[in-house]
């Protein structure tokens, strides 16, 4: 079974020319973070609440006219949307993380898919065999 086959196919992101403030707001009424960060369907890169916090409140940054390019991670992991299961699955336990991005070989982001996800379609495989 491939990642394409548990993933969500629905991406909350921020542009990467949003203020922070647009990027706040966006985390508050969806409740989530980290929020990633596309231009159009590519995926550029990450930010997290802390992210804004500390631009913000540390460096006294005008939340109204950073950008969310300004602070945002450009490195992040993720996987591809005809990966196998059980590889996401290592890789994200190893590096402990619960969700992350899925791309195509364009690195056009496709839908994110989530540990718990995985783990359960790990599980229904499991089951099946024996």
């Amino acid at each position: 079974m491939q990642v394409k086959d548990v993933m969500t196919l629905q991406v909350e992101v921020v542009h990467p020319d949003a203020t922070l403030t647009e990027a706040a707001e966006k985390m508050s009424r969806l409740d989530v973070s980290p929020l990633l960060v596309c231009d159009g369907k590519w995926l550029m890169g990450m930010i997290i609440d802390s992210e804004i916090t500390a631009r913000v409140t540390i460096k006294g940054s005008d939340p109204n006219t950073v950008t969310v390019r300004e602070v945002m991670t450009p490195e992040i992991v993720c996987c591809f949307e005809d990966q196998d299961v059980e590889t996401a699955t290592q890789t994200m336990e190893m590096l402990q993380m619960r969700r992350v991005p899925v791309v195509d070989y364009h690195l056009q982001l496709v839908g994110i898919v989530s540990l718990s996800a995985l783990s359960a379609c790990r599980f229904r495989v499991d089951a099946t065999d024996g």
